[in-house]
């Protein structure tokens, strides 16, 4: 999720309905593997939920003009709403045996997880340092009326950008969903503030146009480390929001170009 809401970032743009497009894509799969669908078929109506739900942000972002921050604020509600209405508040349990190897099965003697992850970052860098797609958003998050200027469509990069975002949800729901076996209505309640915690520590300032996929790498794996270590040492589960609350705004406040901000509200 972390590598999705990076390059949303990028354009200038965030994107807080991260969890709950997670949640979503978790109990679509759910949904369709109890349905007698299949695993195959669930995947990919795992991962289009998410990229659909991307979409919605997308469209309402670029076409529309109404502020990233508000979209994705309607649609975290919207979207744990939409959980919450299908299951009706109870776990849907996965039975599929197969599904369970998605997260626990090893290849090559490494577990499938880290190597579906690893996969993910190879994509989205190449996508990123390697094509015109990336090029495009490095040059949204410069200067947005430059890059129109140039010939840049940028309605239809920030809609493909928030598309990325939402199926990188989407797998992300997979991984969840087959690591406990279950998809719930809390399923990734909050990640949202990990998420953009990690791209920020990574380096990517909220003010856009700066980013690079290692560096995001890196910041999760500091905040995750900041986590485990945490549960580790018995920090109080409380205290620990508190914290990571605190990495965020020293973040923020380290990486943000106010340069390039007129006006703070």
């Amino acid at each position: 999720i972390s590598l999705g809401t990076m390059i949303v970032i990028l354009t200038r743009n965030i994107d807080v309905s991260s969890g709950s497009v997670l949640g979503l894509s978790a109990a679509v799969l759910g949904l369709s593997l109890n349905a007698g669908l299949g695993l195959p078929l669930a995947i990919v109506f795992c991962l289009l939920t998410g990229a659909a739900a991307g979409a919605f942000n997308g469209l309402m972002v670029a076409y529309l003009g109404i502020p990233s921050f508000i979209v994705t604020l309607g649609t975290m509600v919207i979207f744990r709403g939409l959980v919450l209405l299908y299951t009706k508040g109870a776990p849907v349990s996965i039975a599929d045996r197969d599904f369970l190897l998605v997260y626990t099965g090893r290849s090559l003697g490494i577990p499938n997880a880290v190597l579906i992850a690893i996969m993910a970052t190879l994509v989205a860098a190449v996508i990123f340092n390697h094509t015109v797609f990336g090029r495009e958003v490095r040059a949204i998050g410069g200067g947005e009326r430059v890059a129109l200027l140039s010939g840049i469509r940028v309605d239809r990069v920030k809609l493909w950008v928030f598309v990325l975002c939402g199926a990188l949800c989407g797998l992300a729901g997979l991984l969840q969903s087959a690591r406990t076996m279950a998809a719930t209505a809390q399923l990734a309640q909050g990640l949202e503030l990990d998420v953009i915690a990690a791209v920020v520590v990574g380096g990517t300032p909220l003010t856009g146009g700066i980013g690079r996929i290692r560096g995001t790498v890196l910041g999760v794996l500091i905040i995750a480390i900041l986590s485990n270590g945490m549960n580790m040492t018995g920090v109080d589960p409380y205290l620990q929001n508190i914290l990571k609350g605190l990495v965020l705004i020293v973040a923020v406040f380290l990486t943000i170009d106010r340069s390039k901000i007129s006006i703070i509200k």
